[in-house]
């Protein structure tokens, strides 16, 4: 398989440059990008084709998906991205109801026909929000991706557990509509104090052999994306992360 790496968990261990020669010489052969290493596409393409690394995937906000895809259209082709992906929705403009998710759906799927006329893939990536039950027992998950049926998800799967939910259930409903899987292990109690309560894959209390078993048996996730929001030595998690990712 050829794992990939979210650079969002490397933002704190610059210059970007070792960052990459790094991956390169853990055996990653793909990274996936967000906003912080959008500023300059064509010199960053460069450190990635000197490292042997591919970006087929990528982050953009819903503004820029929006507002400006003209704009993410020139940042993908120059990095190499064919997957776009939407990554986050802030407090302040979450809905409260199902209407609501339905028709932040509806704002998803319209992007979602744009890129497929411009030849991308388009999902969305999901934190703990989104499975946090509305007054009515649904969660917003489920409304998401019903108001949008053709787009895809980025599924990560620790944050689906800090929502308060099992992934198992969702991968087996969702199934090949899961595009992407982040990669991402909760530490065990008492561990990860200072990471934010994240761990290095397969050092955490997530079944990742199984996990990644039942997403093979549902033909999901050509994208594998190794990720620790807060990690406090960026060498020794994705070091850790790739060699026990490689026994599953």
């Amino acid at each position: 398989m050829n794992w990939s790496f979210q650079l969002y968990s490397a933002r704190n261990f610059q210059p970007w440059e070792a960052v990459l020669k790094m991956l390169g010489e853990l055996g990653y052969a793909q990274v996936e990008g967000f906003g912080g290493v959008y500023d300059d596409p064509k010199a960053f393409r460069a450190e990635l084709d000197k490292n042997g690394l591919a970006m087929p995937t990528g982050h953009f906000s819903i503004d820029a998906l929006e507002k400006d895809f003209d704009g993410v259209r020139k940042i993908a082709d120059t990095l190499g991205i064919t997957l776009l992906i939407c990554p986050y929705l802030v407090a302040e403009s979450r809905p409260t109801d199902a209407a609501g998710w339905r028709g932040f759906g509806a704002r998803l799927a319209k992007v979602g026909e744009t890129a497929e006329k411009a030849g991308y893939g388009f999902a969305w990536h999901n934190h703990d929000f989104e499975f946090k039950k509305l007054a009515d027992g649904s969660v917003p998950q489920d409304h998401i991706l019903a108001a949008a049926p053709d787009i895809g998800w980025e599924m990560d799967v620790a944050w689906v557990v800090r929502g308060g939910d099992d992934p198992l259930p969702w991968i087996e409903k969702y199934g090949k509509r899961i595009a992407a899987v982040h990669v991402k292990d909760i530490a065990k109690p008492g561990e990860g104090l200072d990471e934010d309560g994240w761990s290095d894959v397969g050092h955490g209390t997530i079944d990742w052999a199984g996990l990644i078993q039942a997403l093979r048996a549902k033909g999901a996730a050509k994208y594998y994306v190794m990720e620790q929001d807060n990690p406090n030595d960026i060498e020794r998690f994705a070091r850790r992360s790739i060699a026990a990712a490689k026994t599953y």
